[in-house]
């Protein structure tokens, strides 16, 4: 079966060192080394997450035609955070892959990249209110002191990195579940079983348990 890898990273400065790229890159390589895959291609792109006009991936997409061949991207977030993306992708009929949940279908995949768009935009609203507290406090924003400013916003400034820090930790969660729920595991019972297998452990660093899951997937 033939391939083509579609790599991104975000700077330009991430680009020329190989930061995330060479880890993209092993990733794709062991996997397709794994199914026996031939790769007639691969294209880097350099830009936000965010955009949808990436001028590499339609490049990649058309070698994929081409070749009749499937795109594989080492992680779904690599590909897009924009729900909508995803969906005009799987429309244009190309197959892809993603190196960390290779068994996802594409109703799976649609669900990851909504949880994922939904992060985005709640860790962007949490920011833009915790930033407009500290303005209306009287905070000057951009202080060069750094550090130094930080710490006099006190206990509010403290709540609102922790309820950004819960909310990442939550959307991590629901990424995880569905790639479980998208493996066959479809009971709360069957989940935790799973979890503790993987030995992922719960929000307070132990074990999962029905009512911990329950409370994860309501």
């Amino acid at each position: 079966m033939r391939c083509v890898a579609y790599y991104r990273v975000s700077t330009v400065k991430q680009g020329a060192s190989g930061l995330g790229l060479e880890a993209q890159q092993m990733s794709v390589s062991e996997y397709v080394g794994r199914q026996g895959w031939e790769l007639v291609g691969s294209f880097t792109e350099i830009e936000s997450g965010k955009k949808a006009d990436r001028p590499q991936l339609l490049k990649a997409l058309e070698h994929c035609r081409r070749y009749k061949a499937t795109l594989v991207i080492a992680k779904l977030d690599r590909l897009a955070r924009n729900v909508a993306f995803v969906s005009n992708l799987m429309e244009a009929g190309t197959d892809f892959v993603a190196v960390d949940f290779p068994h996802a279908n594409r109703l799976t995949i649609h669900i990851l990249a909504a949880v994922a768009e939904h992060e985005r935009e709640a860790i962007s609203a949490r920011t833009k209110a915790a930033l407009a507290a500290a303005k209306a406090r009287g905070v000057k924003l951009g202080n060069p002191n750094g550090a130094a400013a930080l710490a006099g916003l006190g206990n509010q400034a403290a709540v609102a990195a922790n309820r950004i820090k819960t909310e990442q930790r939550r959307m991590e969660y629901a990424r995880l579940f569905a790639e479980i729920k998208s493996e066959g595991f479809s009971t709360i019972s069957s989940i935790v079983l799973e979890l503790n297998r993987r030995g992922v452990p719960s929000p307070r660093g132990g074990k999962w348990h029905l009512a911990t899951v329950h409370r994860h997937l309501k």
